[in-house]
């Protein structure tokens, strides 16, 4: 009997063309069934690549980091619903009121399906730049995490995006059962790319990540799906247990 993998894999699909995407779909096979679009891709493709996926039987994570007016982005929340997308992301610092919104949103249209996630601090930033943005010090990092998780969750939304080394102190201060997805995983010894804060998958399922967002370990390696295999290896390890 095959172990279940201890979190989510979300496999990130950070190419340009639908033609791109689907070939790489196809390579990783079955085994891979969640796949995150992000901006590249959908602004070069629109909704037909979440069609794509569906018609595959795979799972859609569509990460626009939704941050506009409340009405716009409610807008953005029911076409998501409609075009049966999983897993959705908003920006955090939109403002509680725009989260508010979009959570009501999705409730709104019965979309069960779908989750809700706010961008916390991206994982590509670094203390300084974030100082530079904010205008102010920021002395603790995950301080800084945590505060806007905490607002996230008030507001309604399922969880949060935030990066392997915030999840234990986000799990500290929101429990267990909202939804926390991160991305910058990466493999013993592979490059970090343009994440400043990125981890194993083993490391992060042992802080309390539910969903891993894996992009160039899986999709630039000589084998993407020896790399997959790679991944799910680590988390389907019996002594693996989840929590911070």
């Amino acid at each position: 009997m095959t172990t279940q993998p201890s979190a989510e894999v979300a496999i990130a699909l950070d190419v340009p063309s639908l033609d791109e995407a689907v070939a790489l779909v196809d390579r990783l096979g079955p085994r891979a069934t969640f796949y995150k679009v992000g901006l590249q891709l959908f602004s070069n493709v629109g909704p037909r690549v979440t069609d794509v996926l569906r018609e595959r039987g795979k799972r859609v994570f569509l990460d626009l980091k939704l941050h506009d007016i409340p009405n716009t982005v409610a807008g953005a929340v029911a076409a998501a619903a409609d075009a049966g997308v999983q897993l959705l992301t908003v920006h955090v610092s939109g403002g509680r009121r725009m989260l508010e919104v979009a959570a009501r949103t999705r409730d709104a249209v019965g979309a069960a399906d779908l989750r809700i996630v706010g961008v916390t601090v991206l994982t590509s930033l670094s203390r300084e730049e974030l100082e530079e943005v904010r205008g102010r010090p920021v002395p603790d990092f995950g301080e800084e995490v945590v505060r806007l998780a905490k607002v996230a969750v008030e507001s309604g939304l399922d969880g949060v995006v935030a990066s392997v080394l915030e999840v234990a102190a986000i799990r500290r201060a929101v429990g267990r059962e909202p939804f926390v997805v991160t991305p910058g995983i990466r493999l013993p010894g592979g490059a970090t790319h343009d994440q400043a804060r990125t981890a194993s998958p083993a490391e992060a399922v042992r802080r309390g990540a539910d969903c891993l967002v894996v992009g160039r370990a899986i999709t630039a390696a000589p084998d993407p799906a020896a790399a997959l295999d790679t991944v799910l290896a680590e988390l389907e390890a019996p002594d693996l247990e989840a929590g911070a």
